[in-house]
């Protein structure tokens, strides 16, 4: 790791410790695009009541909000490391790497015990924990909406 990833991780737990006198969790996370700008993020999910407003997608709505969804180059500095919905997002958002500080566990060893969730996504997972199946598809026309984008001449391509 470079002096500049130092720089960047030391500012996500810095973010992360002022976030927890915020009412925020003790969570921060910063995005560094290709070309050096820099979008934090901190944890909002009890401030207001949105499971989604992890930090690093925090930061991650920012920076795509200002330089397009596609974040190819950039970089997720994240206090702790990402649970699976955020590390899902820097992958839809094309982050080239990851850097954390503190792990799972010792998030665990707060209270902010993900590993159902780890757990969930593997292959020995317990799918009961949240069933996710396909049914009542038959009923519909489920490709409209695929075809409709197939034929429009200006999509911006994922």
């Amino acid at each position: 790791m470079n002096a500049g990833s130092n720089e960047y991780l030391a500012r996500a737990v810095e973010i992360a410790v002022e976030n927890v006198g915020k009412s925020g969790g003790p969570f921060g996370a910063t995005v560094v695009t290709r070309d050096g700008k820099v979008f934090d993020g901190v944890n909002r999910v009890t401030a207001t009541n949105d499971p989604t407003a992890h930090a690093e997608v925090v930061a991650i709505r920012r920076a795509a909000a200002e330089t397009g969804f596609n974040l190819s180059g950039a970089v997720l500095y994240s206090s702790c490391e990402p649970c699976p919905m955020c590390l899902a997002a820097a992958l839809w958002a094309r982050i080239e790497r990851v850097v954390y500080a503190a792990d799972r566990d010792d998030a665990a060893s707060s209270g902010f015990d993900d590993a159902l969730f780890y757990d969930y996504f593997g292959p020995e997972g317990d799918k009961q924990l949240m069933p996710v199946v396909r049914d009542g598809y038959e009923t519909t026309d489920y490709l409209a909406p695929f075809r409709l984008w197939d034929r429009l001449p200006d999509k911006v391509e994922y």
